[in-house]
């Protein structure tokens, strides 16, 4: 029976890789995305040119952006003109760059006699699962 012995070179190539894993994950983590809640309340008798207004941004945004990468806006049951919208950036660079872009501020004078109130709340992504992770 043949007993492997590993070489020196295999070892450090193992060692290298082990740490380049290690480091290129940690870089990674400390990247920190920028997670947003919006929460709107529309003039109910805009609420269709609204939404149609809202979900071109979105599509543009998420299509031509890099740094752009999650929109989901909901609509309360009860209330339908009372949106919420989670947005997930890469960083606070790509939100600020987002937010500069032609197609975001044709969005904001498009609805800014639609929109009765707008409050953002920044928060933390504390976990998340979805079908698309498998």
């Amino acid at each position: 029976m043949k007993i492997f012995k590993p070489t020196h070179k295999l070892l450090t190539a193992i060692v290298t890789l082990f740490i380049l894993s290690f480091s290129t994950n940690t870089v990674a983590q400390e990247k920190i995305q920028m997670v947003r809640l919006a929460k709107i309340k529309v003039d109910p008798l805009q609420l269709d040119k609204y939404t149609i207004a809202l979900k071109e941004q979105m599509t543009t945004a998420v299509r031509l952006e890099p740094g752009v990468l999650t929109y989901y806006a909901v609509a309360d049951k009860t209330e339908p003109s009372h949106i919420t919208i989670l947005e997930i950036y890469a960083d606070t660079t790509a939100y600020k760059s987002h937010i500069e872009t032609t197609h975001f501020k044709k969005y904001k004078e498009t609805v800014k006699d639609m929109v009765k109130s707008l409050e953002l709340v920044d928060v933390t992504l504390i976990g998340s699962a979805n079908k698309m992770d498998k």
